[in-house]
């Protein structure tokens, strides 16, 4: 499986092509990887993946696969050929779900669930009648991806910590909701800075805007590498 020495990875949440390229060549020294997301994807489709995966960067596909077991496994088969290094599921999928999308992977692809979204909070959860809040209810959804085989999650900074104990140092934690110190949460409700994301557990860190939205992004994305060392 692949390893992530850098674990900065840039979100290319755009659908212009231009856009998205550029963004690639200029933050590519910088970060470990890339997240091409639905916006992304979809609109820039086979090509536009392809173009993005010459920069020989591991590639996070963020397309939150939700549908009966079958047709996520056919997805997953349908997207292995593309090689990304990581790809994602909705954990509220459930266990066969899961399950399915890890067998149809066969280790070519390090599967992954999403558990709660960083744009929600616990009332956001209570809205939709999830007892216990947010970090109760990712806990129980990463030991269910667990059990299914999945080989991490999409959690926020505040569980990171919380699901490695529970479900194993090995287990991938991939978390969005990074912002710099002084950088705006945008429509990010769990949000941590990146030191305090890695010390939390967090294993990749999926920056987007503050990189992406910066007037120099290789630069955002050094000073935030940079960041980490200190």
């Amino acid at each position: 499986m692949t390893t992530f020495d850098n674990p900065v990875f840039c979100a290319l949440d755009t659908a212009e092509r231009a856009r998205a390229l550029e963004l690639a060549r200029q933050v590519s020294p910088a970060v470990g990887g890339l997240k091409i997301g639905m916006e992304a994807f979809y609109a820039l489709g086979r090509d536009g993946y392809e173009a993005i995966a010459e920069t020989g960067l591991p590639i996070f596909l963020d397309l939150k696969l939700h549908e009966l077991p079958n047709t996520v496994a056919g997805a997953v088969r349908a997207l292995a050929p593309l090689s990304p290094a990581i790809l994602n599921v909705q954990a509220s999928g459930g266990q066969a779900m899961m399950e399915a999308a890890a067998e149809a992977a066969e280790g070519r692809i390090r599967i992954i669930a999403v558990t709660v979204l960083t744009s929600l909070d616990d009332a956001d959860l209570a809205a939709q009648a999830i007892s216990g809040g947010a970090r109760e209810h990712a806990l129980r959804l990463a030991r269910s991806a667990r059990e299914a085989g999945i080989d991490g999650v999409v959690c926020s900074a505040h569980e990171a910590c919380a699901i490695k104990a529970e479900c194993g140092a090995d287990f991938l934690t991939v978390v969005p909701g990074i912002r710099p110190a002084g950088s705006a949460g945008d429509d990010q409700k769990r949000v941590l800075t990146p030191a305090a994301a890695r010390a939390g557990g967090a294993d990749i860190l999926v920056i987007g805007r503050p990189i992406t939205a910066a007037a120099d992004p290789a630069g955002a994305a050094q000073d935030i590498q940079l960041s980490l060392a200190a």
